[in-house]
C-alpha cells in the first residue's frame, strides 16, 4: 500500500473523537496496511488512524526492535492499568520538532478488536504500553501534550509554531 501524510497540527480533526468500527473489511485492512506503512516511514512505534485523517477507532502499535510485528487494533480500550508509572519522551508527526516527557502507567491490559475480526485482550509493558496509550488517546481527539501542565504545553506549542 502507501505511507500517508499525517494532518499538521492544529488540524480540528485532532481533536475529533473517532468513531467505532463495526466490523474488520477489506476497506479497515487496507487503512491498517497504509498505517502501519506511514509509522515504519516515520519512523514511528505506533499511529492511529485519526493522524493521517481517517476518523475510525483504528490503530497500530509496533515497538518491536526487529520490527514487522505490528499489532493491529480497532476500538482499543484500557481495561486494567498498572500503578506503576514509566516515563518516556513522546512525540507526534502531527506536530514534528518537539517532545516531552510525558507519564503513563508502565503496563496496560487492552481489549479491542484484532484482524481476524475477534475480541482480543493483551497485555502491553515497557515501550508497547506507552505507545497503545498514546493512540488511544488520539482516537479520544487527546494529544500527549494534554497531559502536560499548562505552562508546559504552550511553552511546547510555542516552540512548534516557531518550527513551522
Amino acid at each position: 500500500m502507501t505511507a500517508r501524510t499525517c494532518l499538521p497540527w492544529p488540524d480540528k480533526r485532532l481533536r475529533t473523537p473517532a468513531a467505532d468500527v463495526a466490523g474488520i473489511t477489506d476497506e479497515v485492512r487496507a487503512v491498517w496496511t497504509d498505517m502501519v506503512d506511514t509509522m515504519e516511514a516515520m519512523p514511528g512505534v505506533g499511529l492511529a488512524a485519526t493522524q493521517i485523517g481517517v476518523m475510525q477507532r483504528l490503530a497500530v502499535v509496533d515497538a518491536s526492535e526487529e520490527r514487522g510485528k505490528a499489532v493491529l487494533m480497532a476500538n482499543p480500550e484500557v481495561l486494567h492499568a498498572s500503578v506503576q508509572l514509566r516515563e518516556h519522551e513522546e512525540a507526534s508527526p502531527n506536530l514534528p520538532g518537539v517532545s516531552a516527557k510525558i507519564s503513563r502507567p508502565r503496563a496496560v491490559t487492552v481489549r479491542f478488536l484484532n484482524a481476524e475480526g475477534e475480541i482480543e485482550e493483551k497485555d502491553f509493558v515497557s515501550l508497547w504500553a506507552t505507545s497503545v496509550q498514546h493512540q488511544i488517546d488520539h482516537l479520544a481527539g487527546k494529544m500527549y501534550f494534554d497531559h502536560l501542565s499548562k505552562m508546559k504545553r504552550d511553552m511546547l506549542l510555542r516552540k512548534a509554531k516557531k518550527l513551522r
